[in-house]
């Protein structure tokens, strides 16, 4: 095996849920090349990954299609040995379809998966994790079955976060794509007060999309909580992570990168449940979830923009107290 080519054109915590089977393939043969395909706007997760041979970029604002005629054009100019597709669209489908290789693997659940080589079952509801669910692709190669997964930093990441590691501090990210998957705001307040009451300060961590969201937060609290939302790449936060006294999350990205970098963890599931396999990895890490025997939850794979029956019990029943965020 001298080539490979990892496709996952999903969203940010499944790029990073990807690189154990980088790691992989890389141990049992080190003198491969890697190359992988991201979308636009995640590229920047592998940056510094010294496992990997090239990343190609589907860009969908240049036009869905268009692009994705301009990624598999770049595809094709390479023979792989494996071509290993995480994705289970047809978008991915097309790009493995159109690629020269000798193997083409990836889950049943895939429209394309009747061209495949190799396919492995792919469910949400068996309770694996989605980190052993894709090493599962790789199980010919005698893969391990679990890994944490990786993320690198560089030095300038690290050194540009330095100024905010003043003593211990707490870091916090509560935004989330998903309404749903967001721990009320309400909850976010009680935490940092009781973090605040141990000393050390809070960063509210997340997107240039979150800014408002974490600006609402810090309202509430005229010194000891900083707003870097917006003002930090995905690798600087998870260089100023790494070292967080603990790092509080949402069922979302920025738990995935507190497991790349095996920073504590405690992560709030709300509709959601970590049986779906998203959980953390952290050496330290911990599920805050609602205690009460919801009919309701889950009430589906993924978050919704609000709760379907208007309660959100699933959000508001979790209990923050001194006891439960340790």
């Amino acid at each position: 095996m001298q080539r490979f080519l990892i496709i996952q054109t999903a969203f940010l915590g499944d790029v990073i849920l990807s690189t154990p089977i980088i790691s992989e393939l890389n141990r049992i043969y080190p003198e491969a090349k890697i190359d992988v395909v991201v979308r636009k706007g995640n590229e920047s997760l592998l940056a510094n990954n010294p496992k990997i041979n090239h990343v190609f970029v589907w860009n969908k604002q240049e036009g869905k299609y268009k692009s994705l005629l301009k990624t598999i054009k770049g595809i094709r100019k390479n023979n792989y040995d494996e071509v290993i597709t995480l994705q289970r669209y047809a978008n991915a489908g097309l790009m493995t379809k159109f690629a020269k290789t000798k193997s083409r693997v990836g889950f049943d659940k895939n429209a394309f998966s009747g061209m495949y080589s190799i396919t492995a079952p792919h469910s949400l509801e068996d309770g694996t994790h989605e980190v052993e669910r894709n090493l599962k692709l790789i199980a010919h190669h005698n893969a391990h079955s679990l890994l944490r997964p990786e993320m690198y930093p560089s030095e300038d990441d690290f050194e540009e976060v330095e100024k905010y590691k003043s003593g211990h501090y707490y870091c916090l990210a509560p935004a989330s794509v998903w309404e749903t998957k967001k721990l009320p705001t309400s909850k976010w307040t009680t935490l940092i007060e009781l973090l605040l009451e141990k000393g050390g300060e809070v960063k509210l961590l997340g997107g240039p999309t979150d800014i408002d969201l974490c600006g609402d937060i810090q309202k509430a609290f005229p010194k000891g909580v900083q707003n870097l939302a917006g003002k930090l790449s995905l690798l600087q936060s998870a260089a100023l992570m790494k070292d967080a006294r603990m790092n509080y999350v949402n069922d979302s990205g920025p738990l995935h990168i507190a497991s790349a970098m095996n920073a504590p963890t405690r992560a709030f599931f709300c509709s959601t449940v970590p049986q779906f396999g998203f959980g953390p990895l952290a050496e330290n890490a911990r599920v805050i979830e609602t205690t009460k025997n919801l009919d309701c939850r889950p009430c589906g794979f993924h978050g919704h923009k609000k709760c379907p029956l208007g309660h959100f019990d699933c959000g508001h029943s979790i209990e923050i107290s001194e006891e439960n965020i340790q």
